[in-house]
């Protein structure tokens, strides 16, 4: 196979073996759809001020804890985890396995990879929806999303840009152009199956059975390029974003009510059905009430009140963006279907490191709202002799509630059985 079909199979954005094409748009015909979000940040929590003092289910054996504040109205349909993490050594750079538990070099051991939950589960969505997944967030974004090759999902760090992708239509020119492009990958994939159809004659019998992995491989991205041309014709909902810039200074806080309200509504729309939004290292908070430093600097606090309180200023404005989403939410009504979107939503919240204080990386600030769930209030994770709870037992839970069947995901363990749905 020549360099540049290579290259094309890369770019394409999945690795070709069939344990990583699985029930490719089986979702899209699942009544009701289930929804997922990530909101996730680099540099974890301040513990003191993320966790609950107490353990037990909100207004009755636990209070929120104050970076928490915000969810008070939606304290019933939130869990908290305490004592779970990927087990890694602490330091700089761990932070990019939050979503799938296993560093770009541990990656080969394990047989998605390090392959991020939210791509598993556009994955299993498939082509049931115009965009698989949507990534979103300011500045430089996070690296919390992986695909099936180990390529980060670099995310939209423009409000205008994203609305453009999400919401604005082709040109005619620009549809016949996008026809092309994939009439011309099509004839690549026919031409990379016909190759291997006159190199199976002198295979040996392993060398079948991976060609023959090889070859359906193909036809799965075969059917991928002929629904990516099914939505090149119709038309994209409309979104009015001007609303989110009517005042006469651009800020952090409507800068991100735009992204969240467009992630909001591409799921109202079924636009997709999976979503990140990321709050990045470089994100400057100084229009946040009471923060004068940068982001990372208020990590770096010394323990030092007047510093810890811009960084938990900033945690709280997170949450804050983060609970005036499930709010939307829940007050739309979920489409063909009973309860709000919030019902048929799981949005996770957290961070591949526990406090960028001290660079820890033990202890993950988790948060899973939403879904469906039959939720917990702040729940202790580790086991009855003090080891935390591996994280992607969390996540195959997750996966089993996306109708994904999977017994175990990378590190894990088990499930997370303590969390179940209706």
């Amino acid at each position: 196979m020549n360099v540049k079909r290579r290259t094309f199979f890369k770019g394409v954005g999945g690795t070709l073996a069939i344990p990583l094409l699985e029930s490719t748009g089986a979702a899209a015909s699942t009544s009701p759809r289930t929804r997922f979000l990530v909101v996730g940040n680099p540099f974890g929590m301040h513990p003191d001020f993320f966790f609950p003092s107490q353990f037990g289910k909100f207004g009755e054996t636990a209070e929120l804890s104050p970076t928490l504040q915000s969810l008070d109205w939606v304290k019933d349909r939130i869990t908290v985890l305490s004592h779970t993490d990927h087990n890694m050594v602490s330091g700089h750079g761990r932070e990019i396995s939050f979503l799938s538990g296993v560093l770009p070099a541990d990656a080969s051991a394990f047989p998605e990879k390090n392959m991020s939950i939210d791509q598993i589960a556009a994955r299993q969505f498939g082509s049931g929806t115009r965009f698989p997944s949507v990534n979103a967030g300011l500045e430089d974004g996070i690296r919390m999303s992986w695909t099936a090759n180990g390529v980060e999902a670099a995310p939209i760090t423009d409000p205008q840009k994203l609305f453009d992708f999400l919401f604005l239509n082709l040109t005619e020119k620009e549809k016949q152009t996008r026809r092309d492009l994939l009439n011309r990958n099509g004839s690549l994939l026919d031409a990379v199956g016909n190759q291997f159809s006159s190199i199976k004659r002198n295979a040996t019998s392993a060398d079948h059975e991976r060609i023959d992995q090889f070859q359906t491989s193909v036809r799965e991205l075969e059917k991928v390029f002929s629904d990516r041309g099914n939505w090149i014709d119709k038309d994209k909902p409309e979104f009015d974003i001007s609303g989110h810039f009517s005042e006469s200074e651009v800020t952090i806080t409507n800068k991100y009510n735009a992204l969240f309200d467009m992630v909001a509504y591409a799921f109202e729309t079924d636009l997709t059905r999976v979503a990140t939004i990321a709050f990045p290292s470089l994100l400057n908070y100084t229009d946040v009430k009471g923060v004068t430093r940068s982001y990372h600097g208020c990590t770096h606090n010394g323990k030092m009140e007047n510093v810890t309180a811009e960084l938990v200023a900033i945690e709280s404005f997170q949450i804050a963006q983060m609970s005036r989403f499930l709010k939307r939410l829940d007050e739309t009504p979920e489409p063909d279907s009973d309860g709000s979107m919030l019902d048929h939503t799981v949005v996770l919240f957290g961070s591949g490191m526990g406090y960028g204080g001290t660079h820890s990386n033990r202890n993950l600030p988790v948060l899973v709202a939403g879904g469906g769930f039959r939720h917990l209030g702040h729940f202790d994770a580790a086991d009855q002799s003090g080891n935390q709870m591996p994280l992607c037992n969390l996540f195959l839970t997750l996966l089993q509630r996306f109708g994904i069947e999977k017994d175990k995901f990378n590190t894990s363990t088990g499930t997370f059985s303590e969390l179940s749905y209706a």
